[in-house]
């Protein structure tokens, strides 16, 4: 009998995994189990569907379930939910959702793309119906359809991370009543130093979003959310909380777990048990500037890390890098992005940091579409070693990041930033690249 991959999870690190083990053996019998009701699908897309950007739930799918079974003869068990793993007798407990039945499937090597769940604290009511997570596309179309044909008039959104304020300007231009409750004292507080954080501030309430930082959420009943400042109204609850590794089944099989609940893999993304891969939002991943393992859930890296496990299931070698933390948003209009470290994660790791924040615009000054910008640079004292970089600001900003992450990828100095033969038109920068001007006042410090 041929040798056989089971793949837990049916999106991006399961597939990708699955497709790549498939095009290096030909012979492998591969079955992927999906316990929702489409593969491959798009999560980050799920704001804009909310939103109305997107026309069709199906235009975030990249790949059904019979393109995968047509194109690469992998087996796709939709509705079918992995239960429980025994390594020692090699099986997987699968239950059929439809059919309400149970069997054991065996298998020879085990894939775990289990993705990730969003944080629900216990708190009281939180099972509500009203309160909603934004995790699966069902959960983007429920949201949709609140939003359109429900006519929710008071949406709270818990969370002013990415999500949470993606989410807060989706129901907004629904013409929704908007309350951003957030416990930190500012938005993105993960990923963003404070003073690029309070630029982003000033956005929100600029669209009429009325946003409480430094307030917690207590509990929830029908049509109000209890919080440290008092009641406030919501026909619907969405929680932007972030989110957790779904790591319960390997835990329960005995794999060795990671950073935050992760799944712990090696740069091959091979678990702790023969035979047995991780990769996506389940599995931790490896900080290229911190040196230290870490947990990201992001499709970029799910991708990635899928692409690598599946190479190595399939006879293969490849291994991951690791990542240097880049992410990119748009926030009511203004766009949010940042790479490496920030000022208090390069701190942490133990590097003495410089920085410096600058002022600048997208496009030329002189022209009519110039629009503000802010980009910060942060480098180790010394060395110049640029650590992190940072940007808020209008149409055309955000992008300017893959710059600076290419550079901190090559270990570049600020100097080697400013030394860059960047592209220059009035049209599309200043003489001075804004990248290069944030590491031209980093360059005065070190």
């Amino acid at each position: 009998m041929p040798e056989r991959l089971v793949v837990i999870g049916g999106d991006a690190a399961g597939m990708a995994a699955a497709s790549q083990a498939r095009r290096l053996n030909p012979n492998l019998d591969i079955v992927d189990l999906e316990r929702g009701t489409r593969t491959s699908y798009s999560a980050c897309g799920i704001p804009y569907l909310v939103a109305g950007d997107v026309a069709s739930p199906d235009d975030l799918v990249a790949r059904t379930p019979e393109e995968f079974r047509r194109e690469h003869r992998i087996d796709v068990r939709m509705r079918h939910e992995a239960m429980a793993v025994d390594l020692d007798a090699r099986t997987v407990e699968v239950r059929s959702l439809d059919h309400d039945r149970t069997f054991r499937l065996g298998f020879d090597q085990l894939m775990f793309g289990t993705g990730a769940r969003p944080i629900r604290p216990a708190l009281p009511g939180i099972d509500g119906a009203q309160v909603r997570g934004v995790q699966t596309l069902d959960d983007g179309c429920h949201l949709l359809t609140q939003a359109k044909e429900m006519g929710c008039r008071d949406v709270v959104v818990v969370g002013a991370g990415y999500i949470g304020l993606e989410m807060a300007e989706a129901f907004h231009r629904w013409g929704a009543r908007v309350v951003l409750v957030e416990a930190a004292e500012r938005p993105m507080s993960r990923t963003l130093d404070p003073d690029m954080a309070d630029r982003v501030v000033g956005q929100i309430h600029r669209l009429g979003i009325e946003a409480r930082f430094g307030v917690g959420v207590e509990g929830f009943e029908a049509g109000v959310v209890h919080t440290a400042a008092g009641p406030v109204r919501a026909d619907l609850v969405v929680l932007g909380l972030g989110v957790a590794p779904e790591s319960t089944l390997a835990e329960q099989a005995g794999l060795t777990l990671g950073t935050r609940g992760s799944i712990s893999v090696d740069r091959r993304q091979a678990a702790s048990a023969p035979g047995v891969w991780s990769a996506g939002d389940c599995a931790e991943t490896y900080n290229r500037v911190s040196q230290r393992r870490m947990h990201v859930a992001l499709g970029t890296v799910a991708n990635k890390t899928g692409r690598v496990a599946g190479v190595n299931i399939g006879g293969g070698y490849a291994t991951f890098p690791g990542v240097v933390g880049t992410a990119i948003t748009k926030v009511c209009g203004t766009e949010v992005s940042r790479t490496g470290l920030s000022t208090d994660e390069a701190e942490r790791a133990g590097f003495q940091v410089v920085s410096a924040t600058v002022e600048t615009t997208t496009v030329a000054g002189y022209l009519p579409n110039a629009e503000p910008m802010t980009a910060k640079a942060i480098a180790e004292k010394g060395t110049g070693r640029l650590l992190g970089f940072q940007i808020v600001g209008g149409a055309g900003a955000a992008k300017r990041i893959d710059t600076a992450a290419t550079a901190i990828t090559a270990e570049m100095t600020v100097m080697d930033v400013v030394e860059l033969d960047l592209a220059y038109a009035p049209p599309f920068s200043s003489v001075w690249d804004p990248v290069q001007v944030a590491a031209r006042a980093v360059v005065r410090q070190v």
